[in-house]
């Protein structure tokens, strides 16, 4: 009886931890069309955040326009065009400016205003 409760209770943490960390499919871009501030940054989901003041602008036709606040002080903002897609349910956004390398960033929760996105090395914070 006590095997079975605990074979239980590992069931449903088990359950409870993947869909907690449920991934988001996207069909198109249509759930993350417009202006999402991003807010922060961190390298694992649940480490310290680091704080940023950024905006990011999925618009139609593929282009992500971002305006930044230089953290370091080299300049006022910093406003640079990516390109992105959506395919296979995740979004595909170019690396650097200038260049044809491209990142997949996963959609880890998109619900009430908020995003969070885990890319190649990093996980993004973003609200509406």
């Amino acid at each position: 009886m006590i095997k079975r409760i605990q074979a239980l209770m590992l069931g449903a943490a088990l359950l409870f931890s993947v869909s907690a960390n449920a991934e988001v499919v996207l069909e198109d871009d249509s759930l993350i069309l417009g202006k999402w501030n991003l807010y922060a940054e961190a390298i694992a989901l649940h480490k310290e955040k680091v704080e940023l003041f950024s905006v990011w602008e999925f618009r139609k036709g593929g282009v992500l326009h971002t305006v930044s606040n230089d953290r370091r002080g080299r300049t006022k903002t910093l406003t640079i065009d990516l390109k992105y897609a959506v395919e296979d349910g995740v979004i595909k956004k170019q690396k650097t400016p200038g260049r044809a390398k491209m990142e997949d960033c996963r959609v880890i929760k998109l619900e009430d205003g908020e995003m969070t996105l885990k890319c190649t090395f990093v996980y993004f914070f973003l609200k509406r």
